[in-house]
């Protein structure tokens, strides 16, 4: 969030397992060898004895390799842009995990590095040519103090630049129209702090791009905890099943029982005629809404206040509202026909009851003012697809395809060390095909 408020996450706001992190057990193995290897060479005295080195090998030849000091670049070859996140999480491990263990002793020496970082938020672009990156962390300092860090610097990295670019990206697609964050159940729960942290910059680099206000929608806590974001959502079909399938009892009983602050968002495809129970549930919220405004209780009509309706049918079946036209996949799951098919009966519901005059307006806007979510297989081909048709969606609803990583979306990160510290001099030392980078976005952190 750094990028937009001047803030980075702390070590106490992260809460990771630091002790595991430091003992190296979320590392690949190779790391923890080699640091362990470097170390053990140090405690020997071990001095460079090859003949094969990069110039000046030969005035290389009292040097302590135990004590190589190195500068590392962490960067991604994703074409394109991507939007970087866990910046932040990266160098809270350098600075909590940077340095050795002696017996069950940790003696922390990340002040001896120095750290170069860009702020969550920040764009970075990779245009094929791997001699030209732009690198999001640069860090000099002893290798064997971090090298173990690689590992777990890379993964947070890479995930979270994932999915704050996935988020960018489908918010282009739908065009300012909020997307909510359904992928929790998709993944272990304890990758949700990150992803909802990811998901919120996603939004707030596109809002910042393109003079959006878009608001960001969570469905977990946990995913809100790292920037003060909390959970919401609408009824689930497990709900509506305990109610035999009645939607519009179940939402009755959901207004009269949850604080109003919680939005009335009916799921309507639980029977498979999405039209005919909206309109029930609308008709009966709205009678209901009525009713107390006509008792003098306007806050308690305000429960009863119907937000919106949901439709999430299942991509192999046709709602039963709808009459097979064309190609049969065209008609499968939540399609635009389907959508303009609720939007019409929202909107001429109130046409249809019994209201006298002085109620007539007031229905009208409630039934018009209802708003339709979807979700159920979304992504942002289908996305730019209904709003290139200008299919009345108000909500998207999008789940695990924010894990995608392939093809064009792919943000995976590595790491080099380009430069080896001998005799006073920075000398280049990156593996063939690459090479020390500049990034103009690059801050001292420390």
């Amino acid at each position: 969030m750094s990028l937009f408020n001047g803030e980075r996450l702390t070590a106490e706001t992260l809460a990771l397992d630091w002790e595991g992190i430091r003992r190296g057990v979320y590392s690949d193995k190779y790391f923890v060898n080699i640091a362990a290897l470097l170390t053990e060479l140090s405690r020997r005295g071990y001095t460079y004895q090859g003949e094969d080195g990069r110039p000046p090998a030969g005035a290389a030849r009292d040097l302590p390799i135990g004590e190589a000091h190195v500068e590392m670049q962490w960067f991604t070859r994703r074409p394109g842009v991507t939007v970087v996140a866990g910046v932040d999480v990266a160098l809270a491990i350098l600075r909590q995990a940077t340095g050795t263990w002696e017996g069950d002793h940790f003696t922390n020496s990340a002040d001896a590095l120095a750290v170069w970082a860009v702020e969550d938020g920040d764009l970075v672009a990779y245009h094929g040519d791997p001699q030209n990156v732009q690198p999001v962390l640069r860090v000099r300092g002893r290798y064997r103090d971090f090298a173990p860090l690689e590992t777990v610097t890379l993964g947070y990295l890479t995930r979270g630049s994932r999915i704050a670019t996935n988020t960018y990206q489908i918010l282009q697609a739908s065009r300012d129209k909020p997307v909510l964050f359904f992928p929790a159940r998709f993944d272990l729960p304890a990758v949700q702090a990150l992803d909802g942290y990811a998901y919120a910059l996603g939004v707030q680099r596109y809002n910042h791009d393109h003079g959006a206000a878009v608001q960001p929608f969570i469905s977990t806590d946990a995913q809100g905890a790292w920037w003060g974001g909390r959970g919401g959502g609408t009824t689930a079909h497990a709900y509506l099943a305990c109610f035999l399938g009645d939607t519009p009892e179940a939402m009755l009983a959901f207004a009269r029982t949850l604080p109003p602050e919680i939005p009335r968002i009916a799921l309507v495809d639980f029977n498979n005629a999405c039209a005919r129970d909206a309109v029930r549930v609308l008709e009966v919220m709205f009678a209901a809404y009525r009713r107390l405004r006509e008792a003098g209780q306007p806050a308690e009509a305000e429960k009863y206040r119907l937000f919106g309706v949901r439709l999430d049918t299942s991509g192999d079946l046709r709602d039963s509202g709808l009459q097979p036209l064309g190609a049969a996949e065209l008609d499968l799951g939540v399609n635009p026909r389907l959508v303009w098919q609720v939007r019409d009966a929202l909107d001429h519901a109130w046409e249809h009851w019994d209201l006298p005059a002085a109620w007539r307006s007031e229905a009208r806007r409630y039934c018009q003012q209802t708003k339709i979510v979807v979700s159920g297989g979304f992504k942002p081909e289908k996305i730019a697809l209904f709003e290139r048709l200008g299919v009345p969606v108000d909500f998207y609803g999008v789940g695990s395809w924010f894990y995608d990583n392939h093809g064009p979306t792919n943000t995976d990160f590595t790491a080099d060390v380009v430069r080896v510290h001998v005799h006073g001099r920075w000398l280049d030392m990156a593996k063939a095909g690459r090479r020390a980078c500049e990034n103009p976005r690059l801050q001292r952190i420390w």
